[in-house]
């Protein structure tokens, strides 16, 4: 059962530790070193373009975020991205607010265009202003929109000729050709500043100890989305900022038992 294939993920990721390198925005990396702490993996935050190349190389996965963009850091990203796609190493990218300026959506566009990238991940209107298709957003988050997140993803996978997943209410991930929807997850995951950054790089971590990087992708979204709903459930009523410490440790303690059990995994024939 692809359940069970979650859980042996979730087992490979913490008996393998892969490093994560993250050039990620400086509002999110102290939560998402924790994070990947948390999960099993180990964390690097490595951005200087002395040493990115040399880092993108011995990563396991390599994380672009580009939540506060400025002229250095693209250049980092797109120096890293080239190492590791020279080494083999799987790229993951984050276009936050791709689409709220014009410099964020060319940013993002370049960057698909010049690194190989195993997986996108974004909300809907991030990922449909890669692929120039319009979708509301404010600020950096996604607007409800009209579209259907399921032919949006598979539309993006074709065109980048790649693996992208679109998060929201539900989540989905495809290659545009097999695609999965993951019903883990909780609303309040929305009122902590830096939940999605976090989750690309838990995607990352599974990306680099599984061959099938599509299912990899799968797996991450439903540990993710069982650790939020058992983290929601014991801080019931105390807020975000509980609810914060709780996912981290939630993470932490997350059983192969509690994805069989909670885990919502549909594919989509």
């Amino acid at each position: 059962m692809s359940i069970d294939r979650v859980g042996q993920a979730l087992e490979k990721v913490r008996a393998v530790n892969p490093l994560i390198h993250n050039i990620t925005n400086v509002v999110v990396t102290n939560f998402t070193a924790n994070g990947l702490l948390a999960l099993g993996a180990s964390p690097v935050m490595a951005y200087a373009k002395q040493e990115v190349a040399d880092m993108a190389k011995i990563a396991g996965a390599l994380v672009l975020n580009m939540g506060t963009l400025d002229d250095k850091v693209v250049e980092a990203m797109h120096i890293a991205g080239k190492s590791a796609n020279e080494h083999g190493v799987p790229v993951l990218f984050d276009p936050v607010g791709a689409g709220a300026t014009a410099y964020r959506t060319e940013t993002a566009q370049e960057l698909v265009k010049s690194v190989a990238v195993s997986i996108v991940r974004g909300n809907a209107a991030e990922i449909a202003n890669v692929v120039g298709e319009s979708w509301e957003i404010k600020g950096v988050d996604a607007g409800e929109g009209k579209g259907d997140p399921v032919s949006l993803a598979k539309q993006a996978a074709k065109r980048l000729g790649t693996i992208v997943a679109i998060t929201g209410k539900e989540d989905v991930i495809t290659d545009g050709e097999r695609t999965y929807v993951i019903r883990n997850g909780h609303p309040i995951l929305t009122k902590v500043t830096g939940t999605g950054c976090l989750l690309t790089s838990v995607m990352g971590a599974f990306a680099a100890v599984g061959e099938d990087k599509l299912f990899a992708g799968a797996a991450a979204l439903v540990c993710y989305g069982v650790a939020a709903e058992k983290a929601a459930a014991k801080a019931a009523g105390e807020g975000p900022g509980s609810f914060q410490i709780q996912f981290l440790n939630e993470l932490a303690a997350m059983t192969v038992d509690d994805v069989h059990r909670q885990g919502q995994l549909e594919f989509l024939e």
